[in-house]
């Protein structure tokens, strides 16, 4: 076989863009890359440039020479130059295109096959077929070229032409010569070509030989379809065709088989297109009309004329002749009319014999629907108009095929709308009055003509109106009727009657022929035929014909009816598919077709063509009335349907009271057994159109029945059934998969809600879990090997709807089906059969994992290959296997494809994002593929350590050309895909691949060609910014976030240039302006600014984490400068104040709810930065989210009450004016929280009772709304807060006037504590209330509110045992547990919920005295148990919790000891154990002053917050060589801190202890006085003495130098007073006078309880007294009213 050559342009052109014919076949195609604009391709320069061509032959020895190429390379070559008949040099050249494009192996195996014999044979094989391939591909792209060379609407129309008008002065002489040497050629032998030229590999051969010959026909005849053939060249043809006998007198026909006739006959449809367009029928047609016939170039040909004569009188013998024929009768009947009558003649029968019309029917519907195709028709139309005005209708044979050729010819568009813009009566024109003239007597050649000329709405128009406007009406009668009158000689009737034309009831659409309507009579085989002179519409008569098929639906007659009616319907379903507008005025003959359907369907023996004619009509009704119509088909019994209501899966599935409907018993009965489903395809559409109209709720229920039958019926068995004709089973399968895909991509609002599953639910689990996945699985696992044999055994090559085509679009459904399976299917522990099936490990590779990869190989459609990685991605997702595992020995092999797919420059871009996609998701899910990808090379670094580098095959190698930032812009590169590849990359560092990063990290030039997106000048957001570019940018700024915060200290130089550039550049304020622009343009539109709102978001993701990121490492990232700082705020500010005053939109609220986040940790981290005043703009945001909806805005809500709160403590209120409104908005928020945690606590507190004695072990946890940032507590501290700056409490009260906030607080906290539910709500609403108590009209309020009813009794719940499944928290006080607790003070429990409420009762009765002592009673009676148990404790226990609690239970008594009488009259008993335990303080003190206090200090320190060093002590200390020393030095440092708490805490409880026994005994100088009057007269002096010395050390003491310093109050008190008493003891002493001394120094000398309270005090603000000064102080002073205390009590109890 010699090679193809197409010219010097071709190879150069295919030499300089890409490196095969297929690749620029398909780049002619458009399915590469290389879709930009036309300057992109250099076709013009390619044709002047010289290359060598393919064909250039080249001798062994140069081959020989070439030390370029391997020397195993160069045998190879030779086996393929003897197996192909080529030259060596170009089989080496043909092996290494293979080799880079469609080997499927690597390096190491390409050695192996070639020392293996079969291996290397196998390899040959692949080479051939490869060799093959390119030829036709060569050929296909000179086709294209001629195609649209002057196709004005295809971009490249200029550059096409002057390719093909370098292309024209060889191609006709190259193609003819080649075309004869390949017919001419000799079959190739084992003796000539190998031993691999076995007879299959002959008949491979001679199949190619076929097709190249039908190629180059086609290219010849498209060529001659637009260059005028000179006779000449006509009479060559006429030869060469007659010697071939137009293909069918192939040298080596005895190799033809029946798989390559349609080859053959194709190679005779062309070989007769040529003849025939080399005649001009066209031209000759114009000159007969014009009556210039001697311009016909022919005309004057006189010798070739008669040699033609001659050659075409043997004509006749093949079918292929008819046409040619034809076509030479109209010629030389126009040009020579006399001299060649005879000829004519003769030949004219030949042509009728051979049935040349019924031989152009099939020919057009062999070419099918290409361009080609399309360029046959209009050279057969020329050649019917001019035979139909030639010769007479009747001298052409049968009308029926002569119509029927009309018909086909006229399917081309074009020619539609040049039939009705032609002159009447010339031409096809009169085809069309011809069929006028029979109807309705006979109504399909009319109908069938118009609804070929249904081309778009404006022939749609005048089809309509045609009908509409009849003027004859034809009549067929045996006999003459007794209703008319006539002439002698019966040429007119005239009727005497009118008459009704249909035999239909009354009251029935009807036609009506007045009296006195004449007719045209003729007399011919059938009897009368009368043509009325009669207006009607046909409209009406098709209604008329339709309802006579209702009548006799039942009868005989209805096959005679129905072949009336199938016409009629498909006219319909034309010219409403085609122009919509008419479907009104057809309503008349629509609305029948239910009616009809149903009877049809009932009979015995159904007309299953007219049957699907009705459903093709209902499925364009169905596109614009979805609803309207399946209303009316669930009346007529088609579909399936199910008898009882549908309430589960699990009936669903079981089928339980569906019914197949007459469509099922039609699909069993009828046509399975004929394997014609003319009626399936129909209702497959149907439903489809019906589940994509998005039909209601209650419709969709009702399509259930449906679909089940396709899913349990129908996808697991139609493989299985009969079919008479190829390409139906994938037609059929292509349409179930269809449906179930439009199913799977129903938006929510399309499916029901209610109990029944819905249509997606049920093709879920259906595909998951049935047969039916089990189906699909084997639809994709049909393999690229399979498609490509398919494709290459294909007769044509240009058509869209060949068996190729079919079966790729039905695996592209399948997987499509399959990967929206995996994504909609729920969550389960259990993996699915379907999942299964897809994961499961085969031998071999054999599993669909390494099906799916190697599609990767697919070339002709890159959609397949697409989408196989699409659901590869899918599965390396969700699935538990391993990808890398399931490929096994093809891992490499693959991973070769995928990167030479990448690296290509005109490979599909989607096929490239969808790789990288896939290795994206790779990364975190498939450790073993992604280092397969990464292929890493690791060596010995020089500190020892490995060092990586990249691999020869390595994906990183792409990835970082494809970011080099100076190609950015070319064609090959564009943004999408620079976007896929840093969402790799972004992929590598947030799974800390170290090895990779390593690596790239240390690229030259990485970084900057990284950051490059952060320093482009992007367009305005609110013009049309592509998505991917705000992507880039938002992945460049994770990636360099996620760099930061893992590798802060050792960042690479470039990135820390970038960064300061970043600063220096103003970028910081550039992408701080875009973000809140980008915001801004959101929030204006819905179809502008939320048409790219994912990207949007993700941007402002990365934006907002790069911010938050600066926070803590703003050195790194040169940030530091406040006015930066500032404008960074303010523009988040913004940015958060537009979206949240758009509550309208749902998307936006989102947005908002994102930057309010990066707004409270910015004022948390940048308050002094912050200058302008929060509070308005906040307070006007809260507003506008209050009225928002308030599910979605819970978090949104929570962050500004927080951000309130820091802004009140970092600028306060500036305007007093702002109070009132926002403290209203604020108690609104936590009434309405406050009443629905009241609602959701009882509920769950319900629950739990109900399922206390459940046995159910998996309980569904209720929603916890109280959180310690939830909208409640915040609200409740945001309140605590404004009314902490409402000194006066005015604008508390106006508020608590407008809302009962208060009862609602109270209600909740009160249940709350009952529960033992809800702490933070519960410790922020106790604060709330504290501050409150700190006003007078505050505390009003709370005790008016009923403080004590919702906090006294509830509190029991607090401490005491578990009730009712509560949890428990009772405070345990055994040193065991509470001395070591490690939990801090201040951390939320219930203890300090009980002692919060202490702190409320003190603070309640010192702010309301006698009118609270009341209820404060009922507190301390109710709690008294806890009060003594806690007061007894301190002696034992040593935790800070137990002390703080008994710190406020003293606090609390001590506020009422103020009222004494009241307590001795209530609560006599409460007051003797009180001071019971207040008798043992001398122990207590003693203890604590002991060396064994320090046992505790170890968990007191990590109580109350101070670390200690791990491990023991060291027994000896060494000076500057222990390196346990700074260890010890930090032990002792935490205990001393821990032990100064300690004793903190105990000095406090102690002085207010005294402070608290002050109001039960006498003061000091009482005391004092009493032991004066016990002793002797004589000894007076010297007991004055010693209390006087004692004393004056007590001041010394107390006011020692360590006291010194701010807040040091009880130094300044002794100093003003202490002097005067002392003086008064002294003239006291001097005069012995004893009476009423004590009254003058209670008067004047301050209490010791109050000197201790003031030393505590100083203490707890200095922290730098030492605590033996206290101590002391406290033993000596202290001990002596405490033991007066107990002794005074004793006698009086005892009195």
């Amino acid at each position: 076989m010699r090679p193809v050559t197409l010219g010097r342009w071709t190879d150069t052109f295919r030499f300089i863009l890409c490196r095969s014919s297929r690749e620029l076949w398909t780049i002619l195609l458009g399915r590469s890359a290389l879709r930009e604009p036309v300057s992109k391709f250099p076709f013009s320069e390619s044709t002047d440039k010289t290359a060598v061509p393919v064909c250039s032959l080249s001798s062994a020895e140069r081959l020989k020479a070439d030390k370029d190429v391997a020397q195993p390379l160069k045998d190879f070559g030779l086996r393929i130059s003897k197996l192909l008949g080529l030259d060596e040099q170009q089989s080496v050249q043909i092996l290494q295109c293979y080799l880079q494009e469609d080997y499927r192996g690597t390096r190491n195996t390409l050695k192996t096959v070639l020392q293996d014999e079969r291996q290397s044979q196998a390899l040959l094989l692949k080479i051939a077929d490869y060799y093959y391939e390119e030829r036709v591909c060569l050929l296909r792209c000179v086709l294209l070229l001629l195609t649209y060379f002057q196709d004005e609407r295809h971009p490249y129309r200029a550059e096409y032409a002057g390719c093909v008008a370098k292309l024209e002065k060889d191609l006709v002489s190259n193609y003819q010569q080649q075309f004869e040497g390949l017919f001419n050629a000799e079959a190739p032998t084992w003796e000539t070509h190998g031993n691999l030229m076995t007879e299959r590999q002959v008949s491979h051969w001679f199949t190619q030989c076929l097709r190249e010959q039908a190629l180059l026909l086609e290219v010849l005849f498209l060529y001659y379809a637009y260059f005028e053939m000179p006779p000449s060249d006509l009479l060559t043809f006429a030869r060469l065709f007659k010697e071939q006998g137009f293909g069918q007198r192939q040298t080596n026909r005895h190799l033809v088989d029946k798989s390559m006739d349609a080859l053959v006959d194709r190679i005779g449809y062309f070989s007769c297109l040529i003849l025939v367009e080399g005649m001009d029928i066209d031209f000759l047609h114009k000159c007969a009309l014009e009556d210039r016939t001697e311009q016909h170039q022919l005309s004057s040909t006189q010798e070739i004329n008669k040699e033609m004569d001659q050659m075409l009188l043997a004509f006749g013998d093949i079918c292929h002749h008819g046409p040619v024929l034809l076509a030479w009768v109209l010629l030389r009947h126009t040009l020579q009319p006399v001299e060649a009558a005879a000829v004519v003649r003769r030949l004219g029968h030949t042509t009728l014999q051979l049935g040349v019309f019924q031989y152009l029917t099939d020919m057009l519907q062999a070419l099918g629907n290409t361009c080609t195709a399309s360029t046959a028709r209009m050279c057969i139309y020329g050649l019917l108009s001019f035979v139909v005005t030639s010769f007479e209708e009747d001298t052409l044979g049968s009308q029926q095929y002569l119509i029927s050729a009309a018909c086909e010819v006229l399917a081309a568009p074009s020619l539609a709308e040049l039939f009705w813009e032609s002159k009447p009566n010339v031409g096809l024109e009169m085809v069309l009055d011809s069929a006028v003239g029979v109807f309705p007597h006979k109504t399909g050649p009319l109908l069938q003509l118009l609804t070929a000329l249904l081309a778009d709405k404006s022939t749609a128009k005048r089809v309509y109106m045609f009908l509409d406007k009849m003027s004859v009406y034809t009549e067929v009668y045996k006999h003459k009727p007794s209703d008319v009158l006539s002439r002698e000689d019966e040429t007119l009737w005239h009727r005497k009657t009118p008459k009704l034309l249909y035999p239909l009831g009354a009251g029935q659409t009807n036609l009506r022929m007045s009296q006195g309507c004449y007719g045209q009579v003729c007399v011919g085989q059938e009897g009368y035929v009368v043509r009325w002179d009669y207006s009607y519409s046909s409209w009406t008569l098709f209604t008329c014909e339709v309802e006579m098929l209702l009548h006799v639906v039942s009868t005989a007659d209805v096959l005679a009816h129905c072949e009336r009616v199938k016409p009629i319907l498909d006219l319909v379903h034309k010219i409403i598919s085609t122009d919509w507008t008419v479907s009104d005025c057809l309503l008349p003959l629509t609305s029948r077709i239910y009616m009809l359907l149903q009877r049809l369907t009932s009979v015995i023996n159904p007309p299953v063509d007219v049957i699907a004619s009705c459903v093709n009509c209902l499925i364009v009704l169905a596109a614009r009335q979805p609803g309207k119509v399946w209303s009316s088909l669930q009346h007529t019994g088609f579909l399936p349907f199910g008898s009882t209501p549908l309430t589960n899966m699990a009936q669903i599935m079981s089928a339980e009271g569906m019914k197949a409907g007459n469509y099922g018993n039609l699909l069993v009965l009828i046509e399975q057994p004929r394997g014609e489903y003319a009626v399936t395809i129909a209702f497959l559409r149907l439903v489809t159109t019906l589940v994509k109209g998005q039909v209601g709720s209650t419709q969709s229920r009702g399509l259930i029945p449906c679909v089940l039958l396709v899913l349990k019926e129908m996808l697991p068995t139609y493989h299985k059934w009969r079919y008479n004709r190829h390409g139906v089973r994938e037609k059929i399968g292509c349409l179930i998969l269809e449906l179930v895909h439009a199913i799977l991509n129903l938006s929510p609002e399309g499916e029901s809600h209610g109990s029944t599953p819905s249509l997606q639910s049920l093709c879920i689990y259906s595909l998951a879990n049935t047969e039916a996945g089990q189906a699909v699985v084997s639809i994709m696992g049909v393999g690229v090997d399979t498609i490509s044999m398919v494709l290459s055994v294909q007769p044509w090559s240009g058509s869209n709807d060949g068996p190729g085509q079919v079966l790729i679009q039905m695996v592209k459904l399948a997987f499509s089906v399959t990967n929206n399976v995996i994504r909609l299917k729920p969550q389960s522990d259990t993996i699915s059969p379907l999942e299964q099936a897809l994961t499961q490990h085969g031998g071999h590779g054999n599993n669909l994992i390494a099906v799916l990869a190697k599609y990767i190989y697919h070339k002709h459609d890159p959609a397949l290959p697409r989408l196989a990685v699409q659901l590869l991605k899918r599965l390396a997702m969700v699935a538990p296997m391993s990808v890398y595992a399931c490929l096994g020995s093809d891992a490499a092999p693959i991973r070769d494809a995928f990167l030479t797919r990448l690296q290509s420059k005109t490979v599909d871009l989607r096929i490239k994002v969808t790789i990288l996609e896939f290795l994206t998701v790779a990364v975190e899910t498939q450790p073993g593929l992604i280092e397969l990808f990464l292929n890493l090379e690791t060596k010995d670094g020089n500190d020892g350590a490995k060092e990586f580098s990249l691999g020869e095959w390595s994906c990183l190698a792409v990835v970082l050309e494809l970011l080099d930032s100076e190609l950015q812009g070319q064609y090959w590169c564009p943004p999408l895909l620079q976007r896929a590849a840093l969402a790799f990359i972004h992929a590598l560092w947030q799974d800390r691949r170290d090895s990779a990063l390593s690596v790239l990290r240390t690229k030259e030039k990485f970084w900057d060609n990284l950051s490059a997106p952060l320093f482009s000048t992007l367009p305005s957001p609110a013009e049309n910014t592509e998505p991917c570019v705000l992507e880039s940018c938002a992945f460049v700024m994770k990636i360099i976030g996620l760099e930061i915060y893992y590798v802060v200290s050792k960042l690479e130089d470039s990135l820390k240039a970038a960064l300061k550039r970043l600063s220096s550049q103003r970028r910081y304020e550039f992408w701080s302006q875009y973000v809140k622009e980008l915001v801004c343009a959101a929030c204006e539109g819905e179809e502008e600014g939320v048409r790219s709102l994912p990207e949007s978001q993700m941007l402002i993701s990365a934006w907002r984490t790069l911010l938050i990121l600066s926070t803590s490492h703003s050195d790194v990232m040169h940030l530091k400068e406040d006015s930066v700082r500032q404008k960074l705020f303010m523009d988040i500010l913004e940015g958060t104040k537009t979206t949240l005053s758009t509550p309208q939109s749902v998307a936006c609220l989102r947005l908002g709810s994102m930057l309010a986040t990066l707004l409270l940790i910015l004022l948390k981290q940048w308050k002094r930065s912050v200058s302008l005043s929060l509070l308005p703009v906040l307070s006007l945001m809260l507003d506008s989210v209050l009225q928002a909806d308030q599910q979605l805005m819970e978090r949104t809500k929570a962050k500004l009450f927080s951000a309130l709160i820091s802004a009140l403590h970092i600028q306060g209120l500036n305007d007093i004016t702002q109070l009132p409104q926002l403290l209203l908005c604020v108690c609104e928020t936590v009434q309405d929280e406050a009443l629905a945690l009241i609602d959701s606590t009882r509920h769950t507190t319900q629950r739990n009772d109900s399922q206390e004695d459940s046995m159910e072990t998996d309980v569904p946890r209720s929603v916890q709304k109280d959180q310690r940032d939830s909208v409640c507590v915040l609200a409740l501290h945001l309140s605590k807060e404004l009314c902490g700056l409402d000194e006066a409490g005015e604008q508390w009260l106006q508020v608590m006037r407008k809302l009962p906030v208060l009862p609602s607080v109270l209600s909740a906290l009160e249940l709350s504590l009952r529960s033992t539910h809800n702490l933070y709500f519960t410790e922020a609403a106790l604060h709330l209330l504290l501050t409150l108590a700190r006003t007078p009209q505050g505390a009003a309020a709370v005790a008016g509110a009923g403080v004590i009813q919702s906090v006294c009794l509830p509190l029991l719940s607090v401490y005491e045992g578990p009730a009712n499944g509560a949890p428990q928290v009772r405070a345990d006080y055994s040193p065991s547990t509470s001395a070591f607790s490690r939990k801090p003070l201040d951390a939320p429990c219930w203890s300090g919920v009980y002692r919060l409420c202490l702190s409320l009762m003190e603070s309640l009765l010192k702010t309301l005295r006698y009118n609270f002592i009341s209820e404060a009673l009922d507190f301390v009676g109710v709690h008294q148990e806890r009060i003594l148990q806690c007061l007894s404790a301190v002696r034992t226990v040593q935790s800070l919790a137990c002390l703080d609690e008994a710190d406020h239970t003293v606090g609390f008594l001590l506020q009422l000891s103020s009222f004494c009488r009241e307590w001795q009259f209530h609560l006599p008993q409460l007051l003797r154990d009180y001071t019971g335990v207040c008798a043992h303080r001398k122990k207590m003190l003693h203890h604590y002053l002991q060396v064994s206090v320090c046992v505790y200090i170890k968990s007191l320190a990590g109580e109350v917050g101070f670390a200690l060093p791990q491990g023991p002590r060291p027994q000896r200390v060494v000076p500057h060589t222990s390196k346990e020393q700074p260890l010890v030095g930090e032990r002792e440092e935490a205990e001393s801190k821990a032990l100064q708490a300690v004793q903190c805490s105990l000095l406090k409880i102690l002085s207010k202890t005294l402070a608290t026994l002050q109001h039960f005994t006498p003061d000091c100088c009482q005391i004092l006085l009493d032991q004066v009057h016990t002793h002797t007269h004589t000894h007076t002096h010297t007991h004055t003495r010693d209390l006087t010395a004692l004393y004056t050390r007590l001041l010394s003491d107390t006011a020692g130098p360590d006291t010194a310093g701010p807040g040091t109050h009880t130094h300044v008190t002794l100093q003003h007073f202490t002097p005067d008493c002392c003086q008064i003891l002294l003239d006291q002493v001097h005069t012995h006078t004893h009476t009423h001394t004590h009254v003058t120094l209670q008067h004047f000398t301050p209490d010791c309880c109050q000197i201790l309270l003031d030393q505590v005090y100083t203490h707890t603000h200095t922290h730098t007294r030492p605590y033996s000064t206290l101590h002391q102080t406290a033993v000596r002073y202290c001990w002596t009213r405490c033991t007066y205390t107990h002794t005074h009590t004793h006698t009086h109890t005892h009195t």
